[in-house]
């Protein structure tokens, strides 16, 4: 009943910017932490950028600095704004939402975790 949809990967050349998108759909309540998370061949799934509810953020290393993350509460949907890319940065991108609830009936559902399908990444020249 509830989806993330991501949008906006593609091709950007290094030193280059993209904007990554994640709408979550459905009849929501209220999220928790929306975000983003990504996977590069071979290499395990890391942090990129959280942002609660009251929007306070947290940032990968790698990424800080570079990218910013932006929620609009109202829409539920989280943006990740990435300049200065470079090649490290080429991956999946997956749009993370946690603690979603939902009405269901005349009671609340809540999902602990959700993903995206994810949207590729690629810096290159």
């Amino acid at each position: 009943q509830v989806q993330l949809v991501e949008s906006g990967g593609g091709l950007v050349q290094p030193g280059g910017s993209l904007t990554l998108s994640c709408a979550a759909s459905g009849r929501i309540r209220s999220i928790d932490h929306m975000g983003w998370y990504r996977q590069a061949p071979g290499k395990e799934r890391e942090l990129v950028a959280t942002v609660t509810s009251r929007g306070r953020t947290n940032y990968g290393d790698s990424v800080l600095g570079r990218f910013t993350v932006t929620r609009d509460i109202a829409k539920n949907t989280v943006t990740l704004q990435m300049n200065a890319l470079n090649p490290e940065d080429t991956a999946v991108y997956y749009c993370n939402a946690v603690r979603v609830t939902i009405p269901v009936g005349g009671s609340l559902h809540r999902y602990l975790e959700l993903w995206g399908e994810g949207t590729l990444v690629t810096v290159s020249a």
